[in-house]
């Protein structure tokens, strides 16, 4: 894989991203640092998602999010010991490292959606489990809504049949913002 986001790209958004958010340990922050003090380490650092699936990965959350606050992957060897990563990189600088980031707001954020490169060890049958979730969620959604907009107009109807001007209005506003979302 070749070094597609620039050193300079990758220290810029490691740098805001150790401003804006705290990360659940603090040994995370400085190892992100030491692999920013390296130019040559830098190059073959990769911002990637589902990080385990790669030869060598990273896993750093910030506060506010539910996953493990560390965890160091190398083949099929995983540990939450920061400090094991860090001799593991300082000895082996040849080897790429794959991070994945865990923070609030992550693929809304431009600065890590610039460095975020496709992860090229995801198995090909992961993709497409990936993408029949996303479809099936996709389909799930109009399922829900579309019983809940049928619900809404009985509703609205048996409030119509009852005179209950109050119910109806608080109804149809329902269905306005189901139809709107």
């Amino acid at each position: 894989m070749g070094n597609i986001i620039p050193v300079v790209d990758k220290k810029e958004f490691l740098k805001t991203f150790l401003q804006q958010f705290e990360l659940k340990r603090r040994e995370c922050a400085w190892l992100l640092n030491y692999l920013m003090s390296d130019d040559e380490l830098m190059e073959r650092v990769h911002f990637v998602e589902q990080a385990a699936h790669t030869p060598k990965a990273l896993i750093i959350s910030a506060k506010g999010v539910d996953s493990i606050p560390f965890s160091f992957h190398k083949e099929k060897h995983v540990t939450t010991d920061a400090e094991k990563a860090f001799h593991d990189i300082r000895l082996n600088q040849t080897e790429d490292i794959y991070i994945e980031l865990h923070f609030t707001g992550a693929r809304q954020y431009p600065p890590y959606l610039v460095v975020l490169e496709d992860n090229p060890h995801i198995p090909e049958n992961l993709e497409l489990a990936v993408a029949f979730q996303k479809e099936t969620e996709w389909i799930l959604d109009r399922a829900l809504k579309s019983f809940k907009k049928e619900q809404l107009l009985s509703d609205i109807d048996r409030a119509l049949d009852e005179q209950d001007q109050e119910r109806f209005k608080h109804l149809v506003l329902e269905l306005k913002q189901l139809e709107e979302s």
